[in-house]
């Protein structure tokens, strides 16, 4: 990517992050980017096209990111990993971050197509690595990892922007636990013998291993 087209992504989404993009013009990104409205046209045609590539870009970025975890030999922490990747990616892009909750679930919406495809590739990585989970035999066999793969990426999203802007407070690693929380109540409810947090700390019997006795 050119310094201008950077310029202009990053301007994009300061003025997106606090005005929305739908009521950005050419001028408002240009004057932001501190360039001439005539190299927003030359370098994406129009708007819309600097808007499309933006969503294409960043989605690119946050794939690129998570799928740096696809090769960690244990799943859960593979998954771990991947949480917390997501959660820094959406501290270090606020903006687009507040683009993608804001336009995402907006139908209809100019740009809810695109989003679509994107989101796609986004949780086809979330899936892939919670399948990789069950396949080790801890998650439930209850659990539909599709509904899993999209609910853990929403409240990813929705729970990182919410620390940003409300619990600035908090660690990384506290909002990390609590997205987790999600695939902790799957396994609470599915077995409630083992422990709260066995999907995220490994400890939840192998098939075929005698179940633990009941408390008292």
């Amino acid at each position: 990517m050119t310094a201008t087209k950077q310029r202009l992504f990053e301007a994009t989404l300061k003025l997106a992050g606090s005005r929305g993009l739908v009521g950005l013009t050419v001028d408002d990104i240009a004057a932001e980017a501190g360039v001439a409205k005539g190299t927003v046209y030359y370098n994406f045609g129009s708007k819309d096209g600097l808007i499309d590539a933006l969503l294409r870009y960043g989605v690119g970025q946050l794939a690129d990111r998570l799928r740096e975890h696809e090769a960690e030999p244990d799943p859960v922490t593979g998954l771990e990993s991947l949480v917390d990747t997501g959660l820094q990616f959406i501290a270090e892009y606020r903006g687009f971050s507040q683009i993608l909750v804001s336009e995402m679930w907006r139908t209809p919406g100019q740009w809810h197509e695109t989003l679509t495809l994107m989101r796609e590739e986004v949780v086809s990585i979330v899936k892939a690595q919670l399948q990789r989970v069950a396949d080790a035999g801890r998650l439930p066999p209850e659990v539909d990892v599709s509904t899993a793969a999209a609910g853990l990426f929403g409240t990813l999203l929705v729970v990182a922007l919410d620390w940003q802007v409300f619990q600035t407070q908090r660690s990384r690693a506290e909002v990390r636990d609590s997205v987790l929380m999600l695939l902790r109540g799957f396994t609470t409810r599915a077995d409630a013998t083992d422990p709260p947090d066995a999907v995220t700390r490994g400890a939840r019997r192998r098939p075929g291993s005698p179940r633990p006795a009941p408390r008292h």
